[in-house]
């Protein structure tokens, strides 16, 4: 039951990111936009990326139907933080657009939220990185001081990703007074 709602959930923010990326979705940039470990493809066109989650969303339903317990929570936080990275990049569009026109007020803000991406996936990157050195350490002391790295590490995404947020909603309103 929990697992039909989630995927009602995921499909619903789907659609919704769907609709922001049609107007876009054929839309060329210069070079990939996302890590090769959030997205497989490298595509130019988010359109592209929209498809991967789709197809991601897709092998999280095998998995709830295969009752695959640890790869359906794995797929699920995928999908999640790649429906966020997508809507960030989104939101970042205008930044790009200006190239150097417009406010140096709006710019700041957009470079802002650059920034945090940044940061956001390098975190990301780092906890994967320590989430497979988990497994290889030899004794107990090595793992709990991992795993508090670890938990160090998810609290500086979570607070990244708040902030993130914060950003998201300025640029929201800043959009809604143009």
């Amino acid at each position: 039951m929990r697992s039909s709602l989630l995927l009602q959930q995921l499909d619903s923010r789907v659609e919704q990111l769907a609709k922001r990326v049609a107007p876009l979705a054929g839309r060329r940039a210069r070079r990939a936009r996302f890590d090769n470990q959030l997205f497989h493809c490298q595509s130019l066109r988010l359109g592209d990326y929209l498809l991967e989650i789709r197809e991601t969303l897709l092998q999280l339903r095998h998995a709830v139907d295969d009752s695959h317990t640890e790869r359906l929570a794995w797929l699920a936080e995928r999908v999640v933080l790649q429906i966020g990275a997508l809507q960030r990049e989104i939101a970042t569009l205008p930044l790009r657009d200006q190239e150097g026109g417009g406010s140096k007020r709006a710019a700041t803000i957009y470079q802002k939220l650059a920034d945090h991406q940044e940061f956001e996936r390098r975190l990301l990157q780092m906890i994967a990185e320590r989430e497979s050195l988990l497994g290889q350490q030899e004794t107990l002391i090595q793992q709990q001081k991992m795993q508090q790295e670890l938990e160090a590490l998810e609290a500086r995404v979570q607070r990244c990703r708040a902030a993130l947020k914060e950003i998201e909603q300025e640029i929201a309103r800043r959009e809604e007074q143009q």
